[in-house]
C-alpha cells in the first residue's frame, strides 16, 4: 500500500509558482490572434513565423536561465531563487502588456524568460529536497498544476477575450498572480519549519566539475536529447491549438481556449494518476506507452473535417476528447523522464542533473515552436501539425533505446539513495 502524501507550506507555494509560471507562458499564445491584429503581425497574413518567435526568444531566455541557476542557487539557495523566478516572470508579462509594438515584446519576454528559466530549472529539485523519499510522486504532483495553471489560464482568458475585454488585460491579469506567487517564498519563514536549503554553499568551481562530470556520460545525452522531443511533442500541442482552432474551425475564443483547456485537463488528470502510482522500475513502461498510445490521436487531429459533421457541437465535442486523450499522453513526457534520467544516473548530482534535462527540454520547446509557425506560413497550420507525430516518433525511439536497447550498465542502484549529498 502506497504511504500517504504529506504537503507542507513550501509545497503549496511552489505549487502556486508552478501556475503561474503556466499562465504566464500560454497567455501569449492564446492572445497571439489577437495580439497579432493589434500589433501588426496577423497569423493569417503571413505573421505565423514572427508568432514562433516570439516563444523562441523567450526559451534562449530560458536556457540562459537555466545554465546559471544552479550557481546562483547554490550561492543564494534555491527559495530566494525560486521567490525571483516569479518576480521576473510578473515583470516581463506585466511590462508585455503594456508594449506598443511587436519588437518592445522581445527584450520584455526575454525578462519573463529568465524568471522562468530559473522556475523551470529549480523547482524540481526543490520539490525533491522536500521529499527525497519519494521524488517520483511528488514531482509528478507538482507539475501537475502546470496543467492546472493552464486550465486556469483558458478560462480566464477565454471568458475576457469573449467579452471583448483587451489581451493586455488577460496578461495583466497573469502577471499580478506571478508577483502574488513571489511572496510566498519571500515571506518569512516558521523558525520550526525552515526549508532545507543546501548544507553548504557551491561554489563555481565545483559546480564546473561536476557538470563536466556529467558531460563525459552517454547516457545524460540520450535522456537530454529524449527531453528535446518530449517538450517538442508537448509544444506542438499547448502553444499553437488554439490557433489552429480559431484559424482552421472557425472557433469562438472562448472555444479555442477550451481546447487548450483540454490538453491541460488532460495533463492535469494523467500527471495527478501517474504521480500517485508511479512506481521506479516502471517509469519506461510509462513513458513509452504514453507516446506510443498517443499516435493515433495525433493524427486523427491532423484530419478531421469541419464537413464531416453535422453540427459544431458534435465537431468540438470531438476535438475537445481528442485533445484531452493527447493530454494525457503527453503528461508524463517532462517530469517523468527528468525523474527516471536521475534515478539512472544515481552518481552525478541530482540538482544539476535537473536543471540540465530543462535546459535540453527548453530548446525543444522553442525550437518546434518556431519551426511550426515556418511551416504554417508556406504549407498551412493543418500541415504544420504533421510536428507532433513526428516528435513522438523520435521520443518514443530514444526512451526505447534508452530502457531497452541501452540500458543501465548492471552494478549501479537504479534509484538514487536519498541520503547522498
Amino acid at each position: 500500500m502506497r504511504a500517504k502524501l504529506h504537503f507542507g507550506r513550501y509545497d503549496y507555494a511552489v505549487y502556486v509558482a508552478f501556475i503561474a509560471y503556466a499562465m504566464c507562458s500560454l497567455s501569449i499564445p492564446l492572445v497571439l490572434v489577437e495580439m497579432g491584429k493589434d500589433l501588426h503581425f496577423p497569423l493569417d497574413d503571413g505573421g505565423m513565423t514572427a508568432g514562433g518567435t516570439l516563444h523562441c526568444v523567450r526559451s534562449c531566455a530560458i536556457l540562459l536561465a537555466l545554465l546559471v541557476c544552479g550557481v546562483l542557487a547554490g550561492r543564494f539557495g534555491k527559495r530566494k531563487m525560486m521567490g525571483l523566478a516569479s518576480l521576473l516572470m510578473g515583470c516581463g508579462i506585466l511590462l508585455c502588456a503594456a508594449a506598443p509594438a511587436y519588437f518592445f515584446l522581445l527584450p520584455f519576454l526575454l525578462t519573463a524568460g529568465l524568471g522562468e528559466g530559473i522556475c523551470e530549472g529549480l523547482a524540481t529539485p526543490f520539490v525533491q529536497d522536500l521529499h527525497s523519499d519519494a521524488p517520483e510522486r511528488y514531482v509528478n504532483l507538482a507539475h501537475s498544476m502546470w496543467s492546472a495553471g493552464i486550465f486556469l489560464c483558458v478560462m480566464v482568458s477565454g471568458f475576457l477575450l469573449t467579452a471583448q475585454t483587451s489581451w493586455r488585460v488577460v496578461l495583466l491579469v497573469c502577471a499580478l498572480l506571478a508577483l502574488l506567487a513571489s511572496l510566498m517564498f519571500y515571506w518569512k519563514e516558521s523558525p520550526t519549519r525552515k526549508y532545507p536549503e543546501a548544507p553548504r554553499q557551491a561554489n563555481a568551481a565545483e559546480i564546473r566539475r561536476r557538470t563536466a562530470e556529467i558531460c563525459k556520460c552517454p547516457r545524460f545525452w540520450l535522456f537530454c536529447f529524449g527531453m528535446f522531443a518530449g517538450a517538442g511533442a508537448e509544444f506542438c500541442l499547448t502553444f499553437w491549438t488554439a490557433s489552429y482552432l480559431l484559424l482552421y474551425f472557425r472557433a469562438t475564443p472562448w472555444t479555442a481556449g477550451f481546447g487548450t483547456a483540454a490538453i491541460a485537463l488532460g495533463m492535469f488528470c494523467g500527471r495527478t494518476v501517474f504521480g500517485y502510482f508511479a512506481k521506479p522500475r516502471y517509469l519506461k513502461h510509462l513513458l513509452l506507452a504514453c507516446a506510443v498510445a498517443m499516435l493515433p490521436f495525433t493524427f486523427l487531429l491532423i484530419f478531421i473535417r469541419p464537413e464531416s459533421f453535422s453540427s459544431s457541437a458534435a465537431l468540438f465535442g470531438v476535438l475537445w476528447s481528442v485533445l484531452f486523450v493527447c493530454g494525457v499522453g503527453v503528461a508524463p513526457f517532462w517530469p517523468t523522464l527528468q525523474v527516471y534520467g536521475v534515478n539512472e544516473l544515481p552518481e552525478y548530482d541530482s540538482t544539476l542533473l535537473y536543471i540540465y534535462f530543462s535546459a535540453m527540454g527548453v530548446p525543444g520547446c522553442g525550437f518546434f515552436t518556431w519551426i511550426m509557425g515556418f511551416l504554417g506560413d508556406r504549407i498551412g497550420l493543418r500541415g504544420a501539425f504533421f510536428m507532433l507525430p513526428v516528435s513522438l516518433l523520435l521520443y518514443g525511439a530514444i526512451i526505447l533505446w534508452a530502457g531497452w536497447i541501452f540500458p543501465r550498465k548492471t552494478g549501479i542502484p537504479a534509484v538514487r539513495d536519498p541520503n547522498r549529498k
